[in-house]
């Protein structure tokens, strides 16, 4: 049973992989990867989970855990997604690009990566991919171009992130069980996490010549947004946005909670905009309107692969993982870099669970290198697979990029910055 769960994850993740090839679509492999997993972990509760005497009852509860987990990534997924489209129905967006005045693609691309960069460390990597994203269909109409791009914002958002105590949910649960100090934590990674963002992004913006391509004004221009209410919506999202980490601080209620929040103003604030104007307006602004422009399959991919991890939690695999990696290693750099590795395949939340629950404050005191080590592997590595992060998922949603497109152009920029990352962290340490 041990085995034949790894292989239906393996078999899963690949058909993933060639979804295009399969034709079949991701977020369905996904679900039906995830449901089989657990259905393996019902009937082989008596042999493989220690804890036999509880028999299903284990397993149901563990499921409903990481269910509860997992829903409020994606109620926030969905929420930061919904206001992101307001605004865009809104015209909001364009408030920001009439103010993009190059025309270069290596230019634009160290503009928006760099803004990527420190949005991700002000909000969080998934909130700023989604933001990017949109941004990003605005700007560009060529394909590859669109999809090049897509892929350095992955990179920049996970870099950016990773020196910043809420800019990644598992920097956000080493500063919240005290293995690191904001203050710290920023400090000593800021630096490898720019490293890991330039490298890839010279490297990238050196193939890139010539004049963009720009998206083609619509013919039909809609004349029903003043610029004011433009400025409004847009300035109340990025408020709302901001306000997330700020109302986390201050009530200590998950994101979600916040991100439903600024939704729910932005909402509130269109509804009383719209609320004098003709029925056919208010009902193309409405919230009807924008949530059939949600990627719902991208939503559902996110749930199964998060299951199928989750699953693997449960089993004990990821335990085991990190176990191996202790007892055959033992070394912190390797352990942390192949941690970094690992969490481009599976979800590094789990990754990072493993690493606590293996190690206390007594091993490993606050601010240790361990902990500084593992949050900038954990936050960065997910780069060199789309779907090993929360912020390549979303992107990989909207934008419809191809995982082996990726593969093929993004990952092997994304391993050499994270690979420069780690020496500068290195480098740094042996010097200070």
């Amino acid at each position: 049973m041990y085995i034949l769960i790894v292989t239906i994850f393996l078999l899963g993740y690949t058909a993933i992989a060639f979804e295009h090839s399969l034709r079949v679509d991701k977020a369905a492999i996904a679900l039906f990867t995830a449901v089989c997993l657990w259905t393996l972990l019902v009937f082989g509760a008596d042999t493989l989970i220690p804890f036999n005497e509880m028999g299903f009852h284990f397993i149901d509860e563990n499921l409903m855990h990481h269910l509860g987990e997992i829903a409020g990534i994606l109620f926030f997924l969905i929420g930061a997604m919904t206001l992101v489209e307001i605004v865009d129905v809104h015209g909001g967006f364009e408030v920001i690009t009439a103010k993009i005045k190059t025309t270069k693609k290596a230019r634009l691309l160290w503009i928006l990566s760099i803004l990527t960069f420190f949005m991700s460390a002000a909000l969080d990597n998934l909130t700023t991919s989604i933001i990017m994203a949109a941004l990003l269909r605005k700007l560009l109409s060529d394909k590859k171009d669109l999809w090049l791009f897509a892929g350095m914002i992955i990179i920049a958002a996970n870099a950016g992130g990773a020196w910043s105590p809420i800019g990644d949910v598992t920097t956000i649960m080493l500063w919240i069980g005290e293995q690191v100090t904001a203050s710290n934590i920023v400090l000593k990674l800021f630096i490898p996490s720019l490293v890991c963002m330039l490298v890839p992004l010279a490297l990238i913006s050196s193939k890139l010549k010539g004049e963009l391509t720009k998206v083609k004004a619509s013919k039909n221009v809609n004349t029903s947004i003043t610029e004011k209410e433009k400025k409004v919506v847009i300035y109340t999202g990025i408020g709302a946005l901001l306000f997330v980490p700020v109302f986390k601080t201050i009530t200590h209620l998950p994101p979600f909670m916040g991100i439903l929040l600024g939704l729910s103003v932005v909402w509130i604030t269109t509804e009383i905009m719209h609320r004098g104007k003709e029925d056919d307006i208010k009902r193309e602004f409405s919230i009807v309107a924008v949530l059939s422009k949600i990627d719902t399959p991208s939503i559902l991919f996110f749930l199964g692969i998060l299951l199928a991890v989750s699953a693997l939690q449960v089993s004990g695999h990821l335990t085991d993982l990190a176990s191996l990696l202790d007892n055959k290693i033992g070394n912190i750099w390797v352990i942390n870099s192949l941690i970094g590795i690992f969490s481009s395949v599976v979800d590094n939340v789990p990754l990072v669970a493993g690493a606590i629950g293996m190690y206390d404050l007594d091993t490993y005191p606050q601010d240790h290198i361990f902990w500084e080590l593992l949050a900038f592997c954990a936050g960065t590595g997910g780069s060199i697979l789309i779907i090993g992060s929360a912020a390549g998922v979303a992107i990989m949603g909207t934008l419809k990029i191809n995982f082996i497109w990726y593969v093929k152009h993004i990952s092997m920029y994304a391993l050499t910055g994270y690979v420069a990352g780690i020496l500068t962290f290195l480098l740094i340490n042996i010097l200070f």
